[in-house]
């Protein structure tokens, strides 16, 4: 058996879909169509976030810090996985794999904490309507996202640091990234402090934050129940509902990967691959197409582009 250590080995090699290797080249095509769709809508919502100082609102702030973690996980994870359906560019240096790793999972952590601040945002304008400015100020707002920040790069950071002390035995990573636990089983070394660091991460992202978004909402429905007008209750529930559709797309199919991975041991690994890859991208890929659905500021200066754009 081959061993590396962090002098002596150069890259890691990343296979993308195993079992599906013969089909990388048509595989490219609907996840390029995903990663244009993706920079288009996020970076339109930025667009108009930044230029119009109508939406300079803490909804819309939070809300571009929302598609930056989006482009970010994205960036991170697409161009490298392109260039492996159409070069079969599979090589990837160990500082670029742990790099990439860091960017991917830090960014997930901060979209969490972000849909975090997002869903105390949704219970001032719904519980707190006549304090929400003096609440929810700017600067509160930009220091909610320095905390989204700190929590993604202080969570993420150790988990590279902890693979640079292993002794790896392989260097085919059957993934179409370095997502960790990937890399984790490639060593040889004892790896139980990186799988229980890896299981403390998902915890206390995937838990905490979902249990203090449902606090949230069960403030907003013991509000809601109170209203006795119906259009009252209509506009306080439309008010909520974008975020919460945010949520369903960002956390079920990453539940659904993680419980395939721990139950769905007859699953093929090609299905586990897509699917990882599927629960990084469809969040992004929805999340401004929701956005843009449900806020009547957002479709208006589009329209209002438009109109310019065929004037």
């Amino acid at each position: 058996m081959i061993i590396f250590n962090q002098s002596s080995f150069i890259t890691f090699t990343l296979m993308g879909i195993p079992g599906l290797e013969s089909q990388h080249l048509w595989l490219s095509l609907p996840f390029s169509c995903m990663f244009l769709a993706i920079l288009i809508g996020n970076g339109a919502i930025l667009f108009l976030v930044a230029t119009y100082p109508t939406l300079h609102t803490p909804m819309y702030l939070l809300l571009a810090l929302l598609m930056v973690a989006d482009l970010v996980s994205t960036l991170a994870l697409v161009p490298k996985l392109l260039c492996i359906f159409w070069f079969n560019d599979q090589d990837i240096a160990v500082n670029g794999c742990f790099t990439q790793m860091f960017f991917i999972h830090g960014a997930s952590v901060v979209r969490s904490a972000l849909l975090v601040v997002m869903a105390f945002d949704r219970y001032v304008a719904v519980c707190k309507p006549l304090h929400y400015n003096t609440i929810l100020s700017h600067s509160l707002v930009g220091r909610l996202g320095l905390v989204a920040l700190a929590k993604g790069v202080i969570l993420i950071l150790p988990m590279p640091l902890l693979l640079q002390r292993l002794t790896f035995c392989h260097m085919v990573i059957p993934h179409t990234y370095c997502d960790h636990m990937a890399v984790v089983k490639m060593a040889c070394d004892h790896t139980r402090p990186n799988r229980i660091y890896g299981l403390f991460v998902i915890l206390l992202v995937v838990g905490l934050d979902l249990l203090l978004i449902g606090s949230s909402y069960a403030l907003i429905l013991q509000a809601v129940v109170r209203l006795n007008s119906r259009d009252a209750i209509y506009k306080a529930l439309n008010t909520c509902s974008a975020h919460l559709f945010v949520i369903l797309v960002s956390y079920v199919p990453a539940l659904f990967s993680s419980l395939t991975h721990r139950i769905g041991r007859n699953i093929p690994l090609h299905a586990h691959i897509l699917l990882a890859n599927l629960y990084l991208l469809l969040p992004s890929l929805f999340n401004p197409i929701i956005y843009g659905i449900k806020m009547k500021e957002i479709r208006n200066k589009v329209a209002k582009h438009l109109g310019r754009e065929t004037a």
